[in-house]
Protein backbone atom coordinates (compact mmCIF):
# COMPACT_ATOMS: atom_id res chain seq x y z
CA UNK A 1 0.00 0.00 0.00
CA UNK A 2 0.81 3.86 -0.54
CA UNK A 3 -0.60 7.23 -0.15
CA UNK A 4 -1.89 7.86 -3.50
CA UNK A 5 -3.48 11.34 -2.88
CA UNK A 6 -4.77 14.48 -0.23
CA UNK A 7 -8.44 15.98 -1.66
CA UNK A 8 -8.36 19.68 -0.72
CA UNK A 9 -11.69 21.50 -2.04
CA UNK A 10 -11.08 24.49 -3.31
CA UNK A 11 -13.20 27.94 -3.88
CA UNK A 12 -11.42 29.16 -6.97
CA UNK A 13 -9.78 25.95 -8.97
CA UNK A 14 -7.61 28.48 -11.27
CA UNK A 15 -6.39 30.16 -8.03
CA UNK A 16 -5.88 27.29 -6.50
CA UNK A 17 -3.91 25.63 -9.44
CA UNK A 18 -1.45 28.89 -9.82
CA UNK A 19 -1.13 28.63 -6.43
CA UNK A 20 0.30 25.23 -6.10
CA UNK A 21 1.97 25.38 -9.64
CA UNK A 22 3.60 28.85 -9.83
CA UNK A 23 4.08 29.61 -6.31
CA UNK A 24 5.13 25.93 -4.90
CA UNK A 25 6.47 24.70 -8.22
CA UNK A 26 4.09 21.70 -8.54
CA UNK A 27 2.56 20.49 -12.01
CA UNK A 28 -0.86 20.13 -13.33
CA UNK A 29 -1.40 16.78 -13.91
CA UNK A 30 -4.39 16.51 -15.04
CA UNK A 31 -7.78 18.32 -14.62
CA UNK A 32 -11.35 16.82 -15.59
CA UNK A 33 -14.52 18.08 -15.42
CA UNK A 34 -18.11 16.38 -14.35
CA UNK A 35 -20.45 18.60 -15.50
CA UNK A 36 -23.49 15.78 -14.46
CA UNK A 37 -21.69 16.02 -10.66
CA UNK A 38 -21.04 20.07 -10.95
CA UNK A 39 -17.36 19.66 -9.95
CA UNK A 40 -13.98 19.95 -11.13
CA UNK A 41 -11.21 17.16 -10.22
CA UNK A 42 -7.33 18.85 -10.73
CA UNK A 43 -4.21 16.98 -9.70
CA UNK A 44 -1.10 18.28 -8.78
CA UNK A 45 2.22 17.30 -7.89
CA UNK A 46 6.08 17.15 -7.74
CA UNK A 47 6.42 14.22 -9.84
CA UNK A 48 3.90 11.48 -11.72
CA UNK A 49 1.14 9.45 -9.76
CA UNK A 50 2.38 6.22 -9.67
CA UNK A 51 5.35 7.16 -8.20
CA UNK A 52 4.35 10.28 -5.74
CA UNK A 53 1.64 11.45 -3.51
CA UNK A 54 -0.22 14.12 -4.87
CA UNK A 55 -3.08 17.12 -4.22
CA UNK A 56 -6.50 16.26 -5.52
CA UNK A 57 -7.83 19.84 -5.86
CA UNK A 58 -11.76 19.46 -5.93
CA UNK A 59 -13.86 22.45 -7.01
CA UNK A 60 -18.03 22.13 -6.45
CA UNK A 61 -19.24 24.47 -8.89
CA UNK A 62 -22.04 25.73 -6.69
CA UNK A 63 -19.99 26.63 -3.89
CA UNK A 64 -17.51 29.43 -3.58
CA UNK A 65 -15.62 28.69 -0.24
CA UNK A 66 -15.20 26.52 2.88
CA UNK A 67 -14.66 26.55 6.53
CA UNK A 68 -11.33 24.86 6.84
CA UNK A 69 -12.64 23.47 10.63
CA UNK A 70 -10.22 22.46 13.91
CA UNK A 71 -9.78 19.06 12.38
CA UNK A 72 -7.24 20.51 9.33
CA UNK A 73 -3.94 21.06 10.02
CA UNK A 74 -1.21 21.37 7.37
CA UNK A 75 0.49 19.83 4.15
CA UNK A 76 4.19 19.42 4.90
CA UNK A 77 6.85 20.05 2.05
CA UNK A 78 10.61 18.84 2.57
CA UNK A 79 12.86 21.88 1.39
CA UNK A 80 16.72 22.13 1.35
CA UNK A 81 16.57 25.76 2.50
CA UNK A 82 13.32 27.26 4.45
CA UNK A 83 14.24 30.88 4.23
CA UNK A 84 15.59 30.53 0.67
CA UNK A 85 12.05 29.09 -0.53
CA UNK A 86 10.04 31.79 2.03
CA UNK A 87 11.69 34.71 -0.05
CA UNK A 88 10.85 32.81 -3.73
CA UNK A 89 7.29 32.17 -2.26
CA UNK A 90 7.17 35.51 -1.31
CA UNK A 91 8.40 36.62 -4.61
CA UNK A 92 6.35 34.70 -6.58
CA UNK A 93 2.98 36.45 -4.90
CA UNK A 94 2.74 33.82 -2.33
CA UNK A 95 1.62 34.48 2.02
CA UNK A 96 3.92 33.40 4.50
CA UNK A 97 2.40 33.04 7.49
CA UNK A 98 5.59 32.19 10.00
CA UNK A 99 8.72 32.91 8.41
CA UNK A 100 11.89 30.10 8.61
CA UNK A 101 12.95 29.41 11.97
CA UNK A 102 13.30 26.51 14.51
CA UNK A 103 9.99 24.59 15.61
CA UNK A 104 9.15 25.38 19.23
CA UNK A 105 10.40 22.74 21.60
CA UNK A 106 12.76 21.74 19.00
CA UNK A 107 15.52 22.75 16.56
CA UNK A 108 14.11 21.60 13.22
CA UNK A 109 13.50 24.28 10.92
CA UNK A 110 10.26 25.05 9.47
CA UNK A 111 8.11 27.98 8.14
CA UNK A 112 4.53 27.88 6.67
CA UNK A 113 2.41 29.36 3.99
CA UNK A 114 -0.68 29.70 3.18
CA UNK A 115 -3.00 28.76 0.09
CA UNK A 116 -5.46 31.18 -1.66
CA UNK A 117 -8.02 29.10 0.46
CA UNK A 118 -6.29 29.46 3.85
CA UNK A 119 -5.12 25.95 3.62
CA UNK A 120 -1.72 26.10 5.65
CA UNK A 121 1.79 24.56 4.21
CA UNK A 122 4.99 23.72 6.22
CA UNK A 123 8.27 23.60 4.84
CA UNK A 124 10.39 21.81 6.49
CA UNK A 125 14.42 21.80 5.75
CA UNK A 126 15.84 19.01 5.22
Amino acid sequence: MRILHTMIRVGNLDQSIAFYTEILGMQLLRRQDYPEGRFTLAFVGYGSEDKEAVLELTHNWDTQGYDLGNGYGHIALAVPDAAGACAEIKARGGKVVREAGPMKHGSTVIAFVEDPDGYKIELIQK
